[in-house]
């Protein structure tokens, strides 16, 4: 086989696999956590043994697409932390972001945080953790490079970024599961009660750049 028709193949390859996603995001849209391999195969026209050919199980089709969805959400967040705003502006910006892409495909959100919801017995034993945390850290080290190219922190910066990359992650995450699940208040006031919560030394820190910083 030559170089040409192993280019071609992995294009076609590459084109099934994204089409399988799609259908697999339509079915997650309307099933929420309750999505099935089954149900995803029928969307997708074909039988389930060609489902985990491409995917394995639903562990990997899960991992699939929670870094389509992550990758999508992260280059949002850079462009909100990039915008040219001040830094209070900019903190709301990226909180805003994150807690509009979740409520903007909810469905999507609990397949991928809370899969066991669907409360399938094929499901039992499936870890979120394996993939779930993994994103969650990922998010933290691109805030926490941000923080430590924007702001001068003093000594023992990278290390302090870190802590405020992770640190912040995990509490839009926490705080955007409970107001989804609960809707006590509008969207917007969340995003000025979690910014008010970060607006003590974040607003002191200094810029290295000296412009708007972060």
């Amino acid at each position: 086989m030559d170089t040409t028709q192993r280019t071609d193949q992995q294009r076609s390859a590459d084109r099934r696999r994204r089409e399988l996603l799609e259908a697999a995001d339509r079915v997650v849209l309307r099933d929420g956590p309750q999505a099935s391999m089954n149900a995803i195969a029928a969307e997708a026209g074909i039988t389930k043994p060609i489902l985990y050919r491409h995917f394995g199980d639903k562990s990997g089709l899960y991992a699939a697409l929670a870094k389509r969805h992550t990758d999508a959400l992260l280059d949002s967040l850079r462009a909100a932390l990039d915008a040219p705003a001040d830094r209070r502006e900019r903190v709301e910006a990226t909180l805003d972001t994150y807690l509009a892409a979740i409520e903007a495909r909810p469905q999507v959100y609990r397949f991928l945080m809370h899969p066991t919801e669907g409360g399938h017995t094929a499901d039992q034993g499936f870890d979120i953790g394996k993939h779930s945390m993994p994103l969650l850290r990922t998010m933290g080290e691109e805030l926490a490079t941000v923080i430590e190219e924007r702001l001068d922190l003093g000594p023992g910066s990278q290390q302090l970024a870190r802590v405020w990359g992770h640190g912040i992650v995990g509490m839009m995450h926490a705080a955007g599961d409970w107001w989804l699940g609960e809707r006590p208040c509008s969207r917007a006031e969340l995003v000025r009660s979690l910014a008010d919560l970060l607006w003590g030394r974040l607003a002191a820190a200094g810029d290295k750049m000296g412009g708007p910083g972060f």
